[in-house]
């Protein structure tokens, strides 16, 4: 999900690969030992270099999600700063570096919105992973097609519903009329939220949520 920022052999990353091997390291964070660095600093330094990192544009907005390392190397190459830390330090013999949860770009990145793809998750995304016939809000549901395939319905977002297994085998190969149920709601193309993709990280990254508009924890199009 990152973009290619066009950097490379970061001074920062290149320090920290020269010296993670010093077993008197004692990596920190907010001020404590972490016992899994006093064991193995390779394993530290991997767990913190993997961990999500939200990228702002310059104007602020939410641009994509990288992982600490890249954010280390925009920062330490002057392309970002750090708005929000939060995580603590990782401390070598010579350095200190903030571990970063929010970082802002230093120049504009210009991209086409995005456009919601019909597909089960953004489906299921748009009905708010509840069954559009029995109501019942759920992670195991299926694709139903309004008008059937077999009867000439369109793979489209208005012909597309999220079900549950037991709606969809109960409807079957039939219209809903057919088969005496109703929808809660007329299937539509959604007004798409460019923000979505981010939402699933905020129930644990609580420190993005102020640069995320419209954040709500079962957030879906609307």
């Amino acid at each position: 999900m990152c973009a290619n920022l066009g950097v490379q052999n970061p001074p920062i990353m290149n320090q920290l690969q020269s010296e993670r091997q010093e077993a008197a390291w004692g990596h920190q964070c907010a001020g404590r030992v972490n016992p899994i660095a006093a064991q193995n600093p390779f394993c530290y330094y991997a767990a913190v270099t993997d961990i999500a990192v939200l990228v702002l544009n310059q104007n602020y907005e939410p641009l994509n999600v990288c992982n600490a390392r890249r954010a280390f190397v925009l920062v330490g190459r002057g392309k970002a700063e750090v708005l929000e830390n939060g995580r603590g330090y990782l401390r070598s013999p010579s350095f200190v570096f903030e571990i970063p949860s929010v970082i802002r770009l230093v120049y504009i990145i210009r991209r086409p919105r995005p456009r919601g793809r019909l597909c089960r998750r953004d489906v299921f995304l748009r009905d708010r992973h509840t069954c559009q016939y029995c109501g019942r809000q759920t992670r195991d549901l299926t694709l139903d097609h309004v008008l059937p395939r077999n009867r000439g319905g369109q793979h489209a977002w208005d012909n597309v519903v999220a079900a549950c297994k037991d709606c969809n085998h109960r409807k079957a190969g039939r219209t809903p009329e057919e088969a005496h149920m109703q929808l809660i709601r007329q299937p539509a193309r959604p007004a798409f939220n460019p923000y979505h993709p981010f939402y699933h990280y905020l129930d644990e990254q609580v420190e993005w949520r102020k640069f995320i508009p419209g954040w709500q924890p079962d957030s879906g199009f609307y």
